[in-house]
């Protein structure tokens, strides 16, 4: 239920609809109706979690919800433009899985991770399409990411690592920061990222 509610709010956001709590019952919800806080709750906090968006209330009385950006920024350039922002929300996630690993990791490693946020590489996905080709081709070709063949692998593997528009877009200490707020824990305590995002210009 859960999953199911992110991505019928994720496909009305692309529209910039607002979100009638009527349209999630009706949709979703159904026969858990009892547990609709709990299901919003939940939803909310993946939205949060994975694609840096939060469900606020705009009127209490009829109940219409929006979604707004939560994403981290460098100074004054967003990492998001409107229709992109939950791409760029997926992006994020990469990026600091990244960085979390010492800033380079196997293709192998980032697939399995995004099999936890059930995103699956090769299978359509109802806001991103093919995840793969997205992480692949779409996210290498805007320079977010870059990817390096591992010599000697059969079958051939490659490494992935930020791209230069990314080192632009955003930063190592914001993606920290990120994380941080994600599990409720103080930069410092990832002491060599500490570091490294203090000391990146």
């Amino acid at each position: 239920q859960v999953s199911e509610l992110v991505q019928f709010v994720l496909v009305k956001d692309q529209k910039k609809i607002p979100i009638k709590r009527a349209d999630m019952l009706k949709s979703i919800i159904r026969e858990y109706r009892n547990a609709y806080s709990e299901i919003v709750k939940r939803a909310d906090r993946t939205l949060q979690e994975v694609f840096g968006l939060q469900l606020v209330e705009i009127d209490t009385k009829r109940h219409i919800y929006i979604l707004i950006n939560k994403l981290p920024h460098a100074e004054g350039q967003h990492l998001c433009r409107g229709k992109e922002k939950e791409k760029m929300g997926l992006l994020l996630v990469i990026l600091s899985f990244i960085f979390m690993k010492g800033n380079s990791v196997k293709d192998s490693a980032l697939w399995e991770f995004l099999h936890l946020l059930r995103v699956y590489p090769g299978k359509q996905h109802s806001v991103f399409g093919d995840v793969r080709k997205l992480v692949t081709e779409e996210f290498v070709r805007q320079k977010y990411l870059e990817t390096t063949p591992i010599p000697l692998t059969d079958p051939p593997e490659f490494k992935f690592q930020w791209g230069p528009r990314a080192e632009k877009e955003t930063s190592k200490k914001d993606v920290l920061n990120f994380v941080a707020k994600m599990q409720g824990k103080d930069p410092a305590f990832w002491a060599s990222q500490y570091s490294e995002a203090n000391n990146a210009t």
